[in-house]
């Protein structure tokens, strides 16, 4: 439960990274001295909305969230440099390969860089640290927890998926010859295929892996023949005939004991807390000030 309200947590930091984005590039861009606030960048009928009108609805909208993240990424810095507390590199790649397979959407994974991924997951692991650094945890608790939690430490093999649904096998024949011609997948996906929503995404679809009941469960069967940069025959499916490819994939990995013994740890610290598991417990150690108020996230 802890992992996956990690994921939830890096997910929503990272949109309020898009939103700080689109907010303060713009902020530079008015004080360079261009008529930037004055900017039309909408208009309906005769009327007109203007950027600074925008970027004060983003404001009134976003910023108090948008700066309470950017507050508590520096508190979090802060605290581990003056407690001296890190997380191992190890850790960080295996809770990225976790967010990969079982959390990440095709659309997040072409927007946002392995490096902003790396960096969301490190913060949020270094919290975790901080906050039970003084939580005492025994060798048998851990142990315990590891022999009954041990499916939490499989990652089974992911294969990144695309696919092109069609209506007809006579189409999805016509499709595969032109990929043979050499026609690009993803943009006979955004042309071709009836399922909107990963058509969008050039028929990428995330990633499969057993137990998958997303997608028929023929997709994992071909994709598992298929070399990266491949495609399936035809397959028929409920909607018509669906073309695969597979992208790429991760091979599967067990985890031993004193591979994840530190997570265990936090894990079992973390539900042992009953006070504040966030960053805002040491906004007055930090001595925070900010602009809805001093030392107050509320």
């Amino acid at each position: 439960m802890r992992r996956k309200q990690l994921w939830i947590v890096i997910a929503a930091l990272i949109l309020l990274n898009c939103l700080t984005l689109i907010f303060f590039l713009a902020k530079v861009k008015e004080i360079s001295g261009t008529a930037i606030s004055e900017e039309v960048v909408a208009s309906v009928g005769k009327s007109e909305i203007t950027r600074q009108q925008w970027l004060n609805e983003l404001e009134v909208r976003y910023g108090k969230d948008v700066l309470k993240d950017m507050i508590d990424q520096r508190v979090i810095k802060e605290m581990a440099a003056k407690y001296n507390i890190k997380v191992s590199e190890k850790d960080v790649e295996r809770e990225y390969r976790i967010l990969q397979t079982t959390y990440s959407s095709p659309g997040e994974n072409k927007k946002t860089t392995e490096k902003k991924w790396k960096e969301h997951i490190r913060n949020s692991l270094l919290q975790e640290e901080i906050l039970t650094r003084d939580v005492k945890v025994s060798e048998k608790e851990m142990k315990e927890y590891f022999e009954e939690n041990k499916a939490l430490f499989t990652i089974p093999d992911a294969y990144h998926v695309s696919h092109i649904i069609v209506k007809s096998s006579d189409e999805a024949e016509k499709a595969i010859k032109e990929l043979e011609q050499g026609s690009s997948f993803s943009a006979l996906a955004m042309e071709r295929s009836i399922e909107e929503f990963s058509a969008n995404e050039g028929g990428d679809i995330g990633y499969l892996m057993e137990g998958e009941e997303r997608f028929p469960s023929e997709y994992l069967q071909a994709v598992k023949k298929l070399k990266e940069g491949a495609w399936s025959d035809p397959i028929q499916v409920e909607q018509g005939f669906a073309i695969v490819k597979l992208e790429g994939k991760i091979k599967g990995k067990k985890y031993a004991y004193e591979d994840v013994k530190q997570q265990i740890r936090r894990e079992i610290a973390l539900e042992q807390m009953k006070n504040s598991t966030s960053a805002t417990t040491f906004w007055e150690e930090a001595k925070v000030e900010w602009f809805y108020g001093k030392t107050s996230a509320n």
